[in-house]
């Protein structure tokens, strides 16, 4: 696997190594022991799908606070998805910061998301199915989220939310929540992005595959987004090791 670092400080993008033959290819999705040698969660509590039908529909932004904080490593099984998380740890450099990347079935990529962070997703094809490996169970006392649409994370979603649950459409906003988000230990400083914006995805197409660097969103806060050659969201992530 190839891991590389993004501009929150904790989440990585995973690429798969494929060994390829005329049967067509072998690749790993998880090692516990390349996990632990870069100080990345190994526990699997639970594995969870799920199934949407229609293009357009928009799960988030979710998480649970302590003591049940989750580790997330999340995948796509068939289809397309935006993926985006939300830097929610307080003394976080990148707080409100966010970051969004394409996965795919095609691409085989990953996105690993650390303690105090919401994610949210949409879909990009009908019947994309997303999976993921979670490291704590799920428990309802805990369970939070924000809007997706919240002016204070400013997420340049790709698409309308043409499917979104009557739950997350009653989420609160960050700035009317007064419970405190997930508490985190101290974080290194994020990586400087690269000036450039990248493109939004056009009607009936996958995301653009020709955006480079990870550039803050905008209006507003944002965060950063990868999209890069062959829609492989890699733009602005440093490669750390194979």
């Amino acid at each position: 696997m190839i891991f590389r670092e993004t501009p929150l400080p904790g989440a990585w993008v995973l690429e798969p190594e494929r060994f390829a033959d005329e049967r067509g290819f072998f690749a790993r999705t998880f090692c516990r022991r390349d996990f632990a040698a870069r100080g990345l969660e190994t526990a699997v509590d639970q594995c969870s799908v799920s199934y949407n039908h229609r293009r357009g529909t928009l799960r988030g932004l979710h998480f649970q606070i302590a003591p049940h904080e989750e580790v997330k490593l999340v995948r796509v099984n068939r289809g397309v998805l935006w993926d985006v998380i939300v830097d929610l740890r307080p003394g976080s450099p990148t707080l409100r910061k966010h970051f969004a990347i394409v996965l795919s079935a095609d691409l085989g990529n990953q996105l690993y998301i650390p303690k105090g962070m919401a994610h949210g997703f949409q879909t990009l094809e009908d019947g994309t199915e997303v999976f993921y490996q979670i490291s704590e169970p799920y428990a309802p006392e805990a369970a939070r989220g924000y809007r997706w649409d919240d002016p204070a994370f400013a997420i340049p979603w790709p698409e309308p939310a043409t499917v979104i649950s009557e739950k997350d459409r009653s989420l609160p906003f960050f700035s009317a929540d007064s419970s405190q988000p997930p508490a985190q230990g101290p974080h290194p400083p994020a990586p400087s992005p690269a000036p450039s914006q990248p493109p939004s995805p056009g009607e009936g197409e996958r995301r653009p595959e020709t955006s480079s660097g990870c550039s803050p969103s905008s209006p507003g806060e944002g965060g950063w987004e990868g999209a890069g050659e062959e829609g492989r969201g890699d733009e602005g992530l440093r490669e750390e090791a194979r």
